[in-house]
């Protein structure tokens, strides 16, 4: 079940009415546009929030996606590195969000760094399709695994912050 706080960060997310994927060269300009105002919504509510946890920009085709997103936790702010292609079958198929630098520290984790998001987003992502987008994938996918993966990663010494990592002295 969805909690109030996700309902109504959802509710402020325009939802997409092209349904189309990269393949698809009429409708694709229509359907990035879309994205885009999309993403600038969502980001923007974070920021007007207190919660910006992320900048992601694309290649000029609006195919391949990237940037950093960021945990802060003791009032440090770990930062990473994401990405994602979309898929050729998009937007019936949700991106694979990954971030690399983690690939192999979590169970909760493809090999590539991509994050796991078969339990619970992606049955969301096909009940809503096509009207969710990568705003939507973002909220909803990144954004809870983030926000339970990093502190345990934390916690248990596996994701060190730049500060306190030993130097080579």
């Amino acid at each position: 079940m969805v909690d109030a706080a996700t309902k109504k960060c959802l509710a402020a997310i325009p939802l997409l009415k092209t349904k189309a994927g990269p393949r698809d060269k009429e409708e694709w300009p229509q359907r990035l546009k879309e994205e885009v105002t999309s993403l600038i919504k969502f980001i923007q509510n974070n920021k007007e929030g207190d919660n910006d946890w992320l900048r992601i920009q694309s290649n000029k085709e609006g195919t391949r996606w990237f940037g950093k997103c960021w945990y802060v936790q003791d009032y440090k702010k770990y930062e990473f590195e994401l990405e994602f292609d979309i898929p050729v079958t998009y937007p019936s198929t949700a991106p694979e969000i990954a971030i690399p630098e983690l690939d192999g520290k979590t169970a909760k984790m493809y090999r590539g760094g991509k994050i796991c998001l078969t339990e619970h987003f992606k049955p969301l992502w096909s009940r809503n399709a096509p009207k969710f987008g990568i705003a939507h994938a973002l909220a909803l996918g990144l954004g809870p695994w983030i926000a339970v993966e990093i502190p345990e990663l934390i916690n248990r010494g596996v994701v060190v912050h730049k500060d306190d990592q030993p130097t080579g002295e």
